[in-house]
């Protein structure tokens, strides 16, 4: 079995979820969420290995997500 990762990240100043980096070629999404995103990403995965992997059979997808937020504390 084929196994392809595609890495999702957030772009603050957009306010979007993207595909950062992909094993899939083509595979170019954003979404508002980090869920709509990752729901949209097998559909998107199938069509484009229907078209550049047409003997594939079988494959999975491992969706990384990656945020980071910087918080100021108060001296106590």
């Amino acid at each position: 079995m084929a196994l392809f990762i595609v890495r999702i990240a957030h772009d603050e100043e957009a306010g979007v979820w993207f595909v950062a980096h992909s094993d899939v070629p083509g595979l170019r999404a954003e979404a508002p969420t980090s869920d709509a995103l990752i729901a949209r990403i097998p559909a998107m995965v199938t069509d484009l290995l229907e078209e550049n992997e047409p003997n594939l059979r079988e494959a999975a997808i491992e969706i990384i997500a990656h945020s980071h937020a910087r918080v100021q504390l108060s001296a106590a």
